[in-house]
């Protein structure tokens, strides 16, 4: 924490400066999740498991399982919303320092090491590669901590027949995060291997064997109240990406990991695709070395543990095993994440080694430099953007250090020699972890601070103005978890376990959408509606926008809205045309299909669906007059591929519109044009989230009859394809009719939450279903006049209720599927360890009398 923190205070990260840890996921969803913990344990509890803020919606059972289940995030109660990178600083330095005692701790209950010989091991695994590399992942950290204590525990089951300590640890790392403790959980497997030979009798081993086994299960069992809920989540999200075709192929030269034995060996390119981080320093790596030469230890363990190493070694770069680590699938960013059990098993092996009692032979000495000098050779003959000649010079020296420091026996001085290990296995680790560090960047402060408290005041002003339920859009944005960092229900999610329709549905509605997130910035006037948009957030000047305050759309259709309420720096409207979160439809949308991937054509159809209406609502426009530099002239502007005429100089083709009504005007945009051009509108940049797979729609005129308007693309390369690139028109006259007709039947609510939904409703006769914008869940249970009926998944994403016309009492209520089966299993499997641990007890009370 020491080290650490000095450094945290010379980066200047707050509360000591101007600088922050967040940097990637940290600061672009995790920070966001925190908000929201802390909203949710302070006062809307019901969130941990479901919450609108989620996109349109979500469960959260199995995504907190995933992020947020640590119980060290209680220290987040502590920090407000715009401090709060203070306190993922503070919980960051108390997971280092964790990590070192935890370990420390396994050293000493082992008796592998003593005295203050413990702080170089425990450093070493406190600040070794993968932590360092994984620092901003901190909800993965907690393995770190919890893996000596279930290797603890296993030594106890093995060996002291006791299963409290390994059942304990094991059960609170999987309820703390099932994906991390599935890799200890194997790792385990190996460990138990590793121990055989010290077990003479084949009887005595398969006893062992059976409380190993029985204790796991227990462990898993009693998990089963977050086990269940979360695989079920899983299968629906996130495990559909499971790859189902593994190839027997290396992903790259397991010589490459060489490389990583260089201190420092790390940067921001690492993060999307590169090698294990397993810098543990190189006094520890000769420890390793020199464990497999130590005649001391029984040859059967030597060679497991040779063993064991070489297929964690092979798993960093072999696809089958890599993707048996990960659960099945590719990591997204972030590869090798189990190489933290490599990095403990390297540091324990070298502490059951490098005791105060044992000195290495000259030859040993010779076989250790000889290796060092071959491998230093041969990472000079690489060409990696994340070691320097200075970084190689410094691991080379501490090798040398090492080496000589192993040369001189400990009896010579023992005090001196063992801090002198504490000292260069230190100094060695710290400055591989400065190192590593120093080659990232990381979000300010005030970037962070104060768009917290710009959004917070807006979506104060919006909830002092209206108590109901609804949602809300904007045209700026941070992160795509602005909703869970402010409390409020938006269109807007990143994560893991978002369910695989919601991106699909979005994405062909015409918003960004990918796997894991959604962005609502492409919306029209019918997705407001639709989706129950009430309120809209806009910077009140885009001209002179805070740079706090980055945009991330243009909507001139949200100008004429009743304007609620401002802030010094952004302006609220409502929305009169959003429609609730549920009211009564026509059947027709029961049978509803997507047979177009043009957006604006969907649009239309599921509003016609809904409102049994015949008439589409937008209408394809032709431009006034288009304006061709430095590429060919065409006739047809939607799908040509215009090429540069002279490579050298700009290009661009120029859109002119003249509005002829006051109706508003969309302009769709292919995927492919983001990388190939920049769009101006009337010479101002737009504004535009640029991850997206789908076409999306950008709204370039409201209220502007007559006025013209210059929709400019900018040749990035020397050519462009126009993929569906096309202009429409919104019929005000068609849209305002069929809302006034879904605005009949509206459920007047009763009560909100993030998980009971209650009210009445009136279905007209021309009506025979209560249509929702409820994304559809098993979970979401539904009563009509408080009798259970089944509920319906419409246009492949909604839930909806086939009612009979009338006046009805609607009830809809969230529980997470197998919730109440989990919690079960888990008092069982309580109840089993309880029984076993009397039992355990009678019988050693029995052989004292």
């Amino acid at each position: 924490m020491i080290i650490m923190g000095a450094y945290f205070v010379y980066r200047s990260m707050a509360p000591f400066g101007k600088s922050t840890l967040l940097t990637v996921d940290l600061g672009q969803q995790y920070i966001d999740f925190f908000a929201y913990f802390r909203r949710s344990l302070l006062h809307h509890p019901d969130e941990f498991l479901y919450s609108f803020s989620k996109s349109l919606g979500g469960e959260m059972w199995g995504t907190n399982a995933y992020y947020l289940w640590s119980p060290l995030n209680l220290i987040l109660l502590f920090f407000p919303a715009a401090h709060l990178s203070s306190g993922v600083l503070t919980l960051t330095l108390l997971k280092y320092g964790l990590s070192g005692l935890s370990f420390a701790w396994l050293l000493t209950k082992s008796k592998l090491q003593s005295g203050i010989r413990i702080l170089a091991f425990s450093t070493a695994y406190a600040l070794n590669g993968w932590i360092i590399a994984n620092q901003l992942n901190i909800l993965w950290l907690d393995a770190m901590i919890f893996l000596p204590l279930i290797v603890w525990g296993l030594h106890q089951i093995i060996f002291a027949r006791k299963f409290s300590c390994y059942i304990s640890w094991l059960t609170i790392m999987i309820i703390d995060n099932y994906y991390m403790a599935w890799m200890i959980c194997i790792f385990t497997i190996l460990l138990f291997i590793w121990q055989l030979p010290l077990i003479n009798a084949w009887k005595t081993r398969l006893y062992a064997l059976g409380r190993y086994i029985l204790s796991s299960l227990i462990s898993v069992g009693i998990s089963c109240f977050v086990l269940l809920p979360t695989t079920y989540s899983l299968f629906q999200s996130k495990g559909t990406y499971t790859n189902n075709h593994i190839r027997s192929r290396f992903e790259y030269n397991p010589l490459k990991l060489l490389a990583k034995l260089v201190p420092g060996s790390f940067n921001f390119n690492q993060m999307p695709s590169g090698q294990a981080n397993i810098y543990v320093g190189m006094l520890i790596m000769f420890g390793l070395a020199l464990y497999f030469l130590n005649r001391k230890i029984k040859l059967g363990q030597r060679i497991i543990a040779f063993l064991i190493t070489a297929f964690l070694i092979l798993s960093f770069c072999y696809e089958p095993l890599d993707l048996f680590w990960h659960i099945g699938q590719f990591p997204v960013w972030y590869p090798s994440r189990f190489s933290f059990i490599f990095c403990f098993w390297v540091i324990f092996l070298a502490a059951t080694c490098l005791q105060k009692g044992f000195q290495p032979s000259k030859w040993q000495l010779v076989i250790l430099l000889f290796f060092t000098l071959t491998i230093f050779t041969y990472v000079e003959t690489l060409t990696v953007s994340y070691i320097n000649n200075s970084q190689k010079l410094i691991g080379l020296g501490f090798a040398i250090v090492g080496i000589l420091f192993l040369e001189i026996p400990h009896s010579v001085s023992p005090i001196m020699s063992d801090l002198l290990l504490v000292l260069i296995a230190t100094c060695d680790i710290s400055t591989s972890a400065y190192t590593a560090l120093n080659q990232i960047s990381y979000v300010s402060q005030p970037e962070f601070g104060e768009y917290t408290t710009a959004l917070n005041n807006a979506t104060a002003k919006v909830k002092q103005a209206d108590h109901g339920f609804y949602r809300i859009a904007k045209t700026f944005m941070r992160t795509k978890d602005d909703p869970f960092q402010s409390g409020f229900n938006g269109g807007d999610h990143f994560g893991s376990t978002i369910v695989p329709s919601l991106p699909v549905f979005m994405g062909a509605i015409g918003q960004p959408a990918g796997d894991g997130f959604v962005s609502y910035d492409n919306g029209t006037q019918i997705t407001d509606s639709l989706l129950g948009f009430r309120y809209t957030m806009a910077v009140i000047d885009p001209e002179r926008s805070e740079p706090f305050l980055p945009l991330s759309g243009y909507r001139p259709d949200w100008n004429t809205q009743e304007p609620v309420a401002v802030t010094s720096n952004i302006g609220i409207r409502k929305n009169k045309a959003a429609l609730p979160i549920a009211f009564g439809a026509n059947s027709r949308i029961l049978n509803s299909t997507r047979d177009t991937y043009d957006p604006t054509a969907y649009q239309s159809e599921i509003y016609q669906d809904l409102a049994n209406s015949p008439k589409p609502m937008f209408e394809v426009q032709n431009f006034n007059q288009v304006d061709f530099q430095n590429v060919q002239s065409a006739d047809q502007i939607t799908g040509s591929v215009f090429k540069k005429v002279h490579h050298n100089e700009g290009a661009s083709v120029k859109l002119e519109i003249i509005p002829t009504t006051n109706d508003s005007y969309y302009l769709t945009i292919g995927p492919n044009v983001k990388d190939d051009a920049s769009i101006t509108v009337n010479n101002r940049h737009f504004s535009q989230y640029q991850t997206y797979r789908d076409t999306v729609i950008i709204n370039v005129a409201h209220h502007q009859k007559g006025q013209k308007i210059i929709v400019t693309f900018h040749l990035k390369h020397s050519e462009l394809w126009m993929q569906n690139v096309s202009l429409y028109r919104l019929n005000q006259q068609v849209f305002n009719h069929d809302l006034r007709i879904l605005q009949r039947s509206p459920l007047k609510l009763s009560q909100a939450s993030a998980t009971t939904l209650k009210g009445t409703v009136n279905i007209k006769k021309d009506q025979g279903v209560l249509m929702t914008t409820i994304p559809y869940d098993k979970g979401w249970h539904a009563k009509i006049d408080n009798h259970p009926v089944k509920s319906q998944k419409v246009i492949g994403t909604f839930l909806a209720l086939k009612i009979n016309p009338g006046t009805h009492h609607i009830t809809l209520h969230y529980r997470p599927p197998y919730l109440i089966t989990g919690i079960i299993i888990s008092f069982l499997s309580l109840l089993t360890a309880f029984l076993l641990s009397r039992l355990k007890r009678n019988k050693e009370g029995l052989n004292i009398k």
